[in-house]
């Protein structure tokens, strides 16, 4: 942990001097307290940096929470063994690639399964609590439900230490979750130039507690974080389904964890009830159970928080990226995709040149810079890798 100020504390050992820079100005915002926690795969971001802890008393800054609110992982622990497994993997690609929309837009035909309506009720429900209709932001909303999405959110099976087969899927709260959080950051924006308010970044426009915008915005953000983790529960379902028929015979769960890396929570912090915004970071309390990817090709973690109070109980939320998308297009060529793919089963798309795993920072290193902040429980390398182009 590096010290860079009273109010950011840094967890980074690959760090670019623009991200150390934005958050530096990000901990100035009056409202912080105590600090802000930089996570080891930190880089910019829109308003604040991916991988930045912010707490914040009666205040909050919707750009620093991110516009995919609520986009995480899920994993599933299966009793199978690699050597259960059929030798063929490109059925169970396809397979889930036909009952999973993988690419952004591409929604689902029809609800049909049962679970999947229950789902949508439920969500339905709770909207109805929090006195908004998402169908004002998207009027498809309910087929974004069980849909992937493209960039780097991807389902893989992958295999631990033990060569145990584990299923593991990351996404968010897709269309109408990226819609809730940009008209809530225009809002504030609105606000700050209102009120005379001025901001190092318009994107640090914030929302004060109390007033009627920063309630509806609570409400909203806390139904689209739902919508991400049943978004995800859906699609695992159907992942499970696939599996279960590619290797014919019913999946038994041992273990299924569940978790944020793009959300906000109140927690108690250094004896003050705090808001606290993980923007690309999961929650790290003692015992509690998170996942960690790496990138395309490179391995992911089952890990346990060790509790760190400095680090606000987080820890990083995967690799982070080292490239932008553009710039890895112009730097990388398929050819070193393909060689970093080898004995994974993908599509083999030329368009996922922007998620080599030479973009993004060593997960080595990121797990090294966390050693404080998690305890490695397993690891996992994929065998099957599913993506959005």
């Amino acid at each position: 942990m590096e010290k860079i100020s009273k109010r950011f504390l840094n967890w980074a050992s690959i760090l670019e001097e623009s991200t150390r820079v934005q958050v530096q100005m990000t901990s100035e915002m009056p409202f912080i307290f105590p600090h802000v926690a930089l996570m080891p795969d930190a880089h910019l971001g829109r308003g604040c940096a991916v991988g930045a802890v912010l707490p914040t008393l009666g205040a909050i800054m919707p750009a620093a929470v991110g516009v995919d609110i609520g986009c995480g992982m899920i994993a599933v622990r299966t009793q199978f063994r690699a050597q259960e497994l059929p030798v063929e993997r490109k059925p169970l690609r396809e397979g889930i690639e036909a009952v999973v929309p993988v690419s952004a837009g591409k929604y689902n035909p029809g609800v049909t399964r049962e679970h999947t309506r229950t789902r949508i009720q439920e969500l339905e429900q709770r909207a109805d609590n929090a006195k908004f209709d998402p169908a004002t932001y998207a009027a498809n909303w309910p087929l974004q439900l069980g849909t992937l999405g493209s960039g780097n959110h991807f389902i893989e099976v992958s295999l631990d230490e033990e060569d145990r087969v584990w299923l593991f899927l990351h996404s968010g709260s897709r269309g109408v979750g990226n819609k809730i959080a940009m008209h809530h950051i225009k809002v504030a924006q609105e606000l700050c130039r209102k009120w005379w308010i001025n901001l190092p970044d318009p994107d640090l426009a914030y929302l004060v507690e109390g007033t009627d915008e920063f309630w509806a915005y609570i409400r909203e953000l806390r139904w689209a974080q739902h919508f991400a983790l049943l978004n995800r529960e859906e699609m695992m379902d159907r992942v499970v389904s696939c599996f279960e028929a590619w290797v014919g015979a019913d999946v038994v769960e041992s273990e299924r964890i569940n978790c944020h890396h793009n959300y906000t929570v109140q927690e108690k912090h250094f004896g003050k009830n705090v808001w606290l915004s993980r923007k690309g970071a999961i929650d790290a309390g003692k015992g509690v159970p998170g996942l960690i990817p790496g990138s395309m090709g490179t391995r992911s973690y089952v890990v346990e928080g060790k509790g760190n109070p400095l680090a606000l109980n987080s820890s990083p939320h995967g690799a982070g990226r080292e490239y932008g998308r553009r710039h890895a297009q112009r730097t990388f060529t398929y050819d070193q995709l393909v060689k970093s793919m080898e004995g994974i089963e993908w599509s083999g798309s030329k368009e996922f040149i922007d998620e080599i795993p030479n973009a993004y920072k060593d997960i080595d290193v990121v797990m090294k810079d966390a050693d404080d902040l998690v305890e490695i429980r397993h690891t996992l390398r994929q065998i099957i890798n599913v993506k959005g182009d």
